[in-house]
C-alpha cells in the first residue's frame, strides 16, 4: 500500500522560499497563512567560520495524527496513503486540531472560519504532478514519493541516510524525513 512522504534534504536548502511563496500562490493562502515556513537557524560560529542553515517545515502528515483523532465533526481526516487533510465543509473552526498538532502545521483561517493545512498537493498527486513545493524547489532539497516502494527515491534516501523525524518521540510516526 502506498505511503506517501517527503524527505527534506536540509544540505541542499538554501533558504529561498520558492516552496513557500508556490504553495501559497497554489492554495490562494491570505497574506496570514502559511502551510510551509522555511526556518532560518544561525548564523551559528565564530567569525569567520559562520554557518547559516534552513530548516523547512510542513505538515507531517503523521502515520498517527492527534489532530485527526481530536476533531469532533471528523473534518480531519487520515487516507488510506498517509495524506491528512481537512474536509472544509465538515470544520466548525473549534480549533481542537491546532491544539492537537505538536508541529504547529495547521492554520486558523479568519476569513472562513475553518482550519486549513498542506494536504501534499492531493489535487496535483491525483494528476500524477508533484506538489508545488517540490517541484518548486530548483535546489531538489524537497524529494516526495512512496515510502513503501523501495525503488522509489524517498524509499532509497531513508534507507540509505540518517534522517530524523521531528519529535519522534512523541510516536505519531511523520511521515516527512530530515537529513542533516
Amino acid at each position: 500500500m502506498t505511503r506517501y512522504a517527503m524527505v527534506m534534504d536540509t544540505r541542499r536548502c538554501i533558504g529561498c522560499q520558492s516552496c513557500t511563496v508556490a504553495c501559497k500562490i497554489h492554495n490562494e493562502l491570505p497574506l496570514d497563512i502559511i502551510y510551509n515556513p522555511v526556518t532560518t537557524i544561525g548564523p551559528t560560529g565564530t567569525f569567520p567560520d559562520l554557518t547559516l542553515s534552513f530548516l523547512p517545515l510542513i505538515c507531517m502528515h503523521c502515520d498517527n495524527p492527534p489532530c485527526v483523532d481530536t476533531c469532533p465533526t471528523t473534518a480531519s481526516v487520515q487516507r488510506e496513503d498517509g495524506i491528512v487533510y481537512v474536509v472544509d465543509s465538515k470544520c466548525v473552526g473549534c480549533l481542537s486540531c491546532i491544539m492537537a498538532c505538536p508541529y504547529g502545521a495547521r492554520q486558523h483561517n479568519h476569513e472562513t472560519g475553518t482550519v486549513s493545512k498542506c494536504d501534499f498537493c492531493k489535487d496535483r498527486l491525483e494528476q500524477g504532478k508533484l506538489p508545488h513545493c517540490v517541484a518548486t524547489c530548483h535546489q531538489k532539497a524537497r524529494i516526495f514519493g512512496d515510502l513503501h516502494d523501495p525503488d522509489s527515491e524517498v524509499s532509497k534516501l531513508v534507507k540509505n541516510n540518517r534522517t530524523v523525524q521531528l519529535l519522534g518521540e512523541l510516536n505519531t510516526d511523520p511521515s516527512v524525513f530530515y537529513i542533516y
